[in-house]
């Protein structure tokens, strides 16, 4: 099957991964099909996210669990940017952080120490808010009482939610908006719509016409534009075609169903 005309104009593509290339762990319409088209017309694939729960290592296997080729250097994760940002100018302060072992690893290669189980967790210098499917009261209670002493605060991004296959469930920007609530403070994001993850996949990919591609206005596209690059939209994830059309600045070239019917010549 041929590549679509505007999709071939463009000599490489940076891809979310939630809701625009998978949904939960399957793999969205066609995906498979279309990233072996598209590399096959010789197009370059990144893979971005948002979503801090996986080190990068976790998303390669899961990609190739579902068929997709990638490798480490094709997938740039919101936790390997905090890692980066922590590691450049936070090393040797102490942290808390809500979220998975996989960013608790990232907050520690950083040169942090984590206070999380010690009887310091409410009196971290860093307070670090990712997705998690294992939250407790304690851990909100940890990071506003350390927020409240003066710690600064992180978050991965303000995605309020991620889908899955039976619907949206809440993603990191519901718990940050807790945290913030709570302490009355305000998180510095490091993820998407900051354009540092689509800038860090580009580097990667090397120069070149570049299109994004993602399931969110407020994330993906916003970042896109901030980064200086176009992008399109897909309705396979997070954002309804009612939403799309709403859509006001920035606003994605096209609107598709999902990456298949974006990227692949139809009929």
């Amino acid at each position: 099957m041929a590549i679509a005309p505007f999709v071939d104009g463009y000599d490489q593509l940076i891809l979310d991964l939630d809701g625009c290339v998978y949904v939960g762990e399957e793999s969205t319409p066609g995906a498979v099909e279309t990233l072996d088209e598209l590399r096959g017309a010789g197009k370059r694939i990144a893979f971005v996210t948002n979503d801090p729960r996986r080190s990068g290592e976790e998303y390669v296997r899961k990609l190739w669990g579902l068929g997709i080729r990638a490798s480490l250097a094709d997938v740039v994760t919101v936790g390997g940017a905090m890692q980066h940002l922590l590691a450049e100018t936070r090393t040797g302060r102490t942290a808390f952080v809500i979220g998975t072992a996989a960013m608790c690893r990232h907050v520690a290669d950083a040169g942090l120490k984590l206070l999380n189980g010690t009887d310091l967790a409410s009196r971290a210098d860093v307070v670090v808010v990712a997705g998690t499917d294992d939250l407790v009261y304690d851990d909100l209670r940890n990071a506003v009482l350390s927020v409240r002493r003066g710690a600064e605060l992180l978050g991965t991004s303000r995605d309020p939610t991620y889908p899955m296959p039976d619907g949206l469930w809440p993603g990191t920007g519901a718990l940050l908006a807790a945290v913030e609530y709570g302490s009355g403070a305000q998180a510095t994001i490091v993820g998407k719509p900051e354009p540092g993850l689509i800038r860090t996949a580009l580097e990667r990919l090397g120069a070149g016409r570049t299109l994004v591609v993602g399931d969110r206005l407020d994330a993906d596209v916003a970042a896109a534009a901030r980064a200086g690059l176009d992008a399109a939209l897909v309705l396979s994830g997070g954002t309804t075609a009612a939403e799309a059309e709403a859509a006001d600045d920035p606003r994605p070239l096209v609107v598709a169903e999902n990456l298949a019917t974006l990227a692949l010549r139809q009929g």
